[in-house]
């Protein structure tokens, strides 16, 4: 099946028309619409749209807007184009795929508590299994939250792993404002949860350059609240989410709608990343924050069972030093 030619400047008007009606920053479309036709006039994307131009499209939206979410998606054929419904269907099922993004729960020795996500489920999915993880860490003396290789996840995702950490639900932990007038839609901790809170005990958050989305958002909001520690890398910064919206056969256009905003600090990671508490390289991030957590309990006369099987992890790790 041979597909239609693109007409750039076509292409660009139709762009354009969906940053107006839908970026949740009109200031940035309009900064994109005079530069995306600035560049346009300079014969910059040629007369037909392909993949390079696409790139350099994307590194022009990129570059008025600072929004990593915010870009083209160029496709060889119609069969890998896909609409919003589709994309979500794929996604469940990869997440289904990999354990609701659970990839280890562990007690470490000492007692201290440690989850590996590789992203965050939508909670009407994800919630038994998030639910038994906290249920295997519900003893410890500390926990450490591995979301190095968290990649995005569900803002109600989020919102149920979080509200293990706090007492009740009177803690509001962000906004989510929708297009560019709004409305706003508020996240606050559960009343209910399937299982005991994690309440009084030190938390602490791994992070990497590869941090991303969903899980940005969960270290940026503990974080915010004094919740948590947060130990690593800056993340990658991206805090809009975003729906697909079909330009032609060929290209797809990945447009937030969304943005959200910490009720603390009045803004989000978005183009900056989660900056951590203690900075360090993604590699060495879990040892520094298992560290910490057994010093702090051997520092607590009331947990003095666990004391020399902390000694002798502390041990080891100053050992890999």
């Amino acid at each position: 099946m041979t597909l239609a030619a693109v007409d750039t400047p076509a292409l660009i008007e139709m762009l354009i028309e969906q940053l107006t009606a839908l970026y949740v920053f009109p200031e940035s479309s309009s900064r994109a619409a005079e530069l995306l036709r600035n560049r346009l006039a300079d014969g910059a994307y040629g007369p037909t749209v392909n993949p390079e131009a696409c790139e350099l499209i994307n590194a022009d939206l990129l570059e008025a807007s600072n929004d990593k979410h915010l870009r083209l998606l160029w496709h060889d054929s119609v069969e890998e184009s896909a609409d919003e419904a589709q994309l979500i269907a794929t996604l469940r099922e990869q997440i289904r795929f990999e354990n609701n993004g659970l990839r280890r729960v562990e007690r470490l020795p000492g007692n201290v508590g440690l989850i590996e996500l590789t992203i965050i489920p939508e909670a009407a999915t994800g919630a038994p299994t998030l639910a038994a993880a906290m249920h295997l860490v519900q003893h410890t003396h500390a926990l450490i939250l591995d979301l190095r290789s968290t990649r995005g996840g569900s803002p109600d995702g989020v919102v149920f792993i979080a509200s293990y950490l706090f007492a009740d639900e009177e803690t509001q932990l962000s906004d989510f404002v929708q297009g560019p007038e709004g409305p706003t839609r508020q996240y606050w901790t559960a009343a209910y949860l399937p299982g005991p809170r994690y309440l009084d005990r030190a938390v602490y958050v791994l992070t990497s350059a590869a941090t991303f989305s969903g899980g940005e958002a969960l270290a940026y909001d503990l974080q915010a609240l004094g919740r948590a520690t947060v130990v690593g890398e800056t993340t990658r910064g991206g805090a809009h989410p975003s729906e697909v919206v079909s330009l032609s056969e060929q290209v797809e256009l990945r447009l937030p709608v969304a943005r959200a905003v910490n009720p603390l600090t009045g803004s989000n990671w978005e183009g900056v990343g989660v900056q951590p508490d203690v900075p360090v390289t993604a590699s060495a991030a879990l040892d520094v924050a298992y560290a910490s957590a057994l010093e702090g309990i051997l520092d607590r006369e009331s947990l003095a069972a666990s004391h020399d099987e902390a000694r002798g992890a502390l041990e080891i790790l100053s050992n890999r030093v």
